[in-house]
């Protein structure tokens, strides 16, 4: 008798894990909180998640770079992280793939001071460059120098992890490589520091996704991703069809969102949200991926479609 309870038990127990595990979801951001996540703090808010019978976690990072890794190690389910970094990271043999696309347009810039000495890329030779998250920003450097006949051995790289526009106004390095035009350029505005912009897409480097969500390979079955998706599609088109009144809700989401400089990148950032988080091009992916074989940022090409595939 007691057997046959125990074992009911088990099976009661095992059952109990498998449901949770279908509902909840760690997500791992790839920065602090801001505007770029809006479709997740939305779908958060106005219980899309909770229609889909999901419970989700959302985590912002100690360091950005560690998102992917926890995917790739079981520690969480979806991480947010960035097309060339992606494909850096199925280079290195991780056992990832693209689940959808967040934003689906470049934000990435390198920017200088508007009124500083460096008036094209050429100047930056022999200059200090400040950077957040390593390998995929060397991506787009190696892209963009190769018109002004710069290697990347020309310029010295420095982690300045979250401290972008900061370093650049103190003059701590010439110039920041991972500055999104929404958010840093509206903050150096803000501060009457205004930057400069070069954009990767007009100098060399091919069109690229900035944020995807990315999930370990071996769960790319589960349905619960599927439904994450449908939650923060409803919530895009929601803040695309009320940008004013998701902009009172995402701000009021927790403290520190509710000012200036994320009022100004909601609204620069509304625009490039991907509508069909579930959609992607295969030939721009692969397009992009010729480019850092190219360059050599990656070893060997990969048949792409099997890591973004849904």
């Amino acid at each position: 008798m007691h057997i046959y309870i125990l074992f009911f038990l088990k099976i009661f127990f095992i059952s109990s894990i498998s449901l949770s595990s279908e509902k909840n979801i760690m997500l791992g951001l790839d920065w602090f909180i801001n505007p770029d996540h809006a479709p997740i703090v939305i779908a958060e808010k106005y219980g899309y998640f909770k229609d889909e019978d999901l419970k989700v976690k959302i985590i912002e990072p100690a360091d950005p770079n560690d998102p992917p890794k926890q995917v790739a190690t079981g520690k969480i389910d979806i991480a947010v992280s960035y097309q060339p970094q992606f494909h850096l990271q199925i280079d290195q043999n991780l056992p990832i793939v693209r689940l959808g696309s967040l934003v689906s347009t470049p934000l990435n810039s390198l920017v200088v001071l508007k009124d500083g000495p460096i008036k094209s890329i050429k100047d930056l030779k022999n200059k200090k460059i400040g950077f957040s998250v390593g390998g995929f920003e060397d991506a787009l450097l190696s892209g963009m120098f190769e018109k002004y006949n710069l290697k990347l051995s020309d310029v010295e790289l420095i982690n300045i992890n979250f401290s972008l526009s900061p370093s650049l106004i103190a003059k701590k390095v010439d110039a920041v490589i991972g500055a999104f035009r929404n958010f840093e350029l509206n903050q150096m505005d803000i501060v009457k520091r205004p930057g400069k912009a070069f954009y990767p897409e007009e100098h060399g480097v091919p069109h690229y996704e900035e944020l995807i969500y990315i999930i370990n390979k071996n769960d790319r079955n589960e349905i619960k991703f599927k439904k994450f998706l449908n939650a923060v599609q409803k919530a895009t088109i929601n803040i695309v069809n009320n940008p004013n009144k998701t902009w009172i809700d995402f701000s009021n989401y927790k403290k520190g969102l509710n000012d200036e400089l994320n009022k100004r990148a909601y609204k620069d950032t509304v625009r490039r949200f991907a509508l069909r988080p579930n959609a992607y091009d295969l030939e721009s992916y692969k397009i992009f991926q010729d480019f850092l074989l190219k360059k050599n940022i990656i070893k060997k090409k990969q048949n792409i479609e099997l890591f973004i595939k849904p």
